[in-house]
């Protein structure tokens, strides 16, 4: 079939639009990773935007991978993103499950009120009061439970689910399953792309949180990897637990590698996970989205 001037001309610019938009992605990311592996002297006399090594030494990644609070922060955030996540999807599946369903009580009010959420807050007070007053204060459950469901997730599985045939939920009640068994057996089985979608949205959530650590977490072997990336570069704090020794004026000299090279070390392992599940991006969000 032949394509009008119109439709090629829209191609084009879409073409060029996108090659835009990668570019502003991919300038920044490339700063950060050349300047981690650069020469801190040519470093310092290079102005702008660093888009190729000036020299080459891994001391920033070795001075950063020296301070212990980073494998500390590791740890900790494996461990709010794992189980982060896996309670993440069973509560918003369970959600999305009952509010799916036709005929459930208050199905409407329900709704209303948790999209009322999405617009409106009690704000930060009230938020800080009610985490202290359950007991999750300086808890790793308090960076887990307060955002326990997404609504804006809720919504889009929810979606999904109501797109999923009614007849496959009514014969296995006719075989005598229970709504448990029907959720866990049948929706969820069929809803493998979408779950990777929210998962990973989920996991993103939980692998750069760190503002819920900074007012709820006292013990610093509780902090998330993010906070720990915070104090180096908001707080200048590059030697707390360093197991490497270097004078003030030495130290002051890596002081940018080291920033770099921990920013990277924080933002790698997110950007290995993506491959695996890009294959299912576009179609769980589509899923999700066909139906209104």
């Amino acid at each position: 079939m032949k394509r009008s001037l119109g439709e090629r001309a829209f191609d084009a610019f879409n073409v060029l639009f996108l090659c835009g938009l990668s570019f502003l992605f991919i300038v920044p990311f490339a700063h950060i990773l050349f300047s981690s592996v650069s020469d801190p002297m040519r470093l310092m006399k290079t102005p702008g935007l660093i888009l190729w090594p000036h020299g080459f030494t891994l001391k920033g990644y070795l001075f950063a991978l020296s301070n212990r609070n980073i494998y500390t922060g590791y740890m900790n955030t494996l461990v709010y993103v794992t189980a982060g996540t896996a309670l993440n999807l069973l509560f918003t599946s369970m959600m999305a499950y009952v509010l799916s369903r036709k005929g459930v009580l208050l199905n409407n009010a329900m709704m209303f009120l948790l999209v009322f959420t999405m617009f409106f807050s009690g704000g930060l007070v009230p938020f800080y009061l009610v985490v202290r007053g359950i007991g999750l204060y300086d808890s790793r459950l308090a960076m887990i439970i307060p955002g326990l469901v997404s609504v804006m997730n809720m919504i889009i599985m929810r979606t999904s689910f109501q797109g999923i045939p009614e007849s496959l939920a009514e014969s296995a009640k006719m075989d005598g399953a229970g709504n448990w068994t029907i959720l866990f057996r049948i929706i969820l089985p069929v809803s493998k792309a979408l779950l990777s979608v929210i998962g990973l949205f989920y996991a993103v959530g939980h692998w750069n949180a760190w503002f819920n650590g900074s007012i709820f977490l006292r013990d610093r072997n509780k902090f998330p990897l993010q906070l720990i990336l915070r104090e180096i570069l908001v707080i200048d704090d590059v030697t707390a637990k360093s197991d490497i020794l270097l004078d003030g004026s030495e130290m002051d000299f890596y002081r940018p590698l080291v920033k770099f090279a921990t920013t990277m070390i924080a933002t790698l392992p997110i950007l290995f996970i993506y491959p695996f599940i890009q294959k299912n991006f576009t179609q769980g969000v589509m899923i999700g989205s066909i139906k209104g």
